[in-house]
C-alpha cells in the first residue's frame, strides 16, 4: 500500500514509521529540520511499546516527487488542515482515500469539502507523542490505537487494506462502524485534557487527583458530549464515566499536546478545541460556561506567546 503522511509529527511519524517498518511504500511530508534529520539519519520512534527506526526513509517536502497514492494520511496542526489539502493534490488519484488523523471534530469535513465523500475517511488517532528533537518521535504510555472507517459506515476495499497494514505494522487499530461517534469520543476526552492540562501547566495525575480540578474536568467533558449529542451523535449516556476512568489509568506524567506547545511559545488548536465546543454550544443555545473560561484564559496565547507575556522570574 503506498501512504503518504502529511505531517511526520508526533502521529504521523509514530504510525508511519510502524506502517513503513511493516512493509508498506510510506513517504513523510515534512520541512524545515525534522526533513533534514530524517534524510541524514532516518526516522527513529522512542517508546515503551518497543523503538523503531526507519532508514533509509522516503521523506520530502515536494509532493510531486511522491506521485499519486493509495492513502493520504492528514496528520498536520488543526489550522494547516486546508493547506495541507490543498498541498496534497499531486498525490491524490481517482482512488485514493483521504483520512485526516487529527485533533478535533471538524477535520473529516475539510476533506469532504476539497475532495468529496467518495475520497474520504474517518479517522481518530488515540496516542501522546511528540517530536523529541529532528527526526525523533518520542511515545509517551502505552497508549497506541488508530481507528478508521468510512463515513458511511461500509467494511470496503480500502478500509479492508488499511486494516492489513496496520496489522503488519503490529500496532493496536479498530475498524469503526460509526466513526462520526468515535470522533466524537476522543474529542470529549481530549478537550478536557488539553484544557486542563494547559490551564493548570500541570500533568493529568494531580489534576484528576485534586478534588477540584476533577470536577471541572468533568464539567468540561460533560459540556462537550451535550454538544455533540445536540448535533446528532449517539453518544453513550456513561461515556463521560468511562472517559474519567481511562483518564484514572493513564499515565501520572501525561499530558497533552497543547501544554507542549503553550509551553514551547508555539501556536495552539485551543479554536478549535475549547473554542470549538464554545461556537458550537452557541449556534445551538447551549451553555458552555467551563469550555468558556478555558477559552478565556488560554486564548491570549492562541498565537504563540504574546510579546507582553512576563518571563519567569
Amino acid at each position: 500500500m503506498k501512504i503518504a503522511v502529511v505531517g511526520a509529527g508526533g502521529v504521523g511519524g509514530y504510525f508511519g514509521a510502524h506502517l513503513a517498518a511493516g512493509g508498506q511504500d510510506v513517504w513523510f511530508i515534512a520541512r524545515g529540520a525534522h526533513l533534514d534529520a530524517m534524510r541524514a539519519r532516518g526516522l527513529q520512534v522512542l517508546s515503551g511499546n518497543g523503538d523503531v527506526l526507519v532508514r533509509p526513509v522516503q521523506a520530502s517536502a515536494d509532493v510531486r516527487e511522491v506521485g499519486v497514492c493509495d492513502l493520504v494520511v492528514i496528520a498536520v496542526k488543526l489550522w494547516a488542515t486546508r493547506e495541507a489539502l490543498e498541498q496534497a493534490r499531486p498525490m491524490v488519484g481517482p482512488d485514493t482515500a483521504v483520512v485526516s488523523f487529527q485533533n478535533g471534530v471538524i477535520a473529516v469535513d475539510e476533506v469532504v469539502a476539497v475532495y468529496g465523500r467518495g475520497r474520504a475517511l474517518g479517522g481518530v488517532a488515540n496516542i501522546a507523542a511528540v517530536i523529541e528533537e529532528p527526526g525523533v518521535i518520542r511515545h509517551t504510555g502505552s497508549m497506541a490505537l488508530l481507528q478508521f472507517g468510512e463515513l458511511d459506515g461500509r467494511v470496503t476495499p480500502r478500509v479492508q487494506a488499511l486494516q492489513k497494514a496496520c496489522e503488519r505494522a503490529g500496532f493496536a487499530y479498530k475498524v469503526a462502524d460509526d466513526i462520526q461517534k468515535a470522533i466524537w469520543e476522543k474529542y470529549v476526552f481530549l478537550v478536557a485534557a488539553s484544557s486542563m492540562t494547559a490551564l493548570t501547566r500541570l500533568p493529568l495525575g494531580p489534576v484528576r487527583e485534586d478534588a477540584d480540578t476533577r470536577a471541572l474536568m468533568r464539567q468540561v467533558m460533560d459540556e462537550v458530549a451535550a454538544v455533540g449529542r445536540a448535533k446528532g451523535v449517539g453518544l453513550d449516556p456513561d461515556l463521560v464515566e468511562r472517559v474519567l476512568q481511562r483518564v484514572d489509568g493513564l499515565p501520572r506524567e501525561m499530558v497533552a499536546s497543547m501544554l507542549g506547545d503553550l509551553e514551547r511559545g508555539n501556536r495552539l488548536e485551543l479554536p478549535w478545541l475549547a473554542g470549538g465546543v464554545v461556537q458550537m454550544g452557541r449556534a445551538l443555545n447551549l451553555p458552555t460556561p467551563a469550555n468558556g473560561f478555558a477559552y478565556a484564559v488560554l486564548k491570549h496565547y492562541i498565537d504563540g506567546r504574546p510579546k507582553d507575556a512576563r518571563s519567569p522570574a
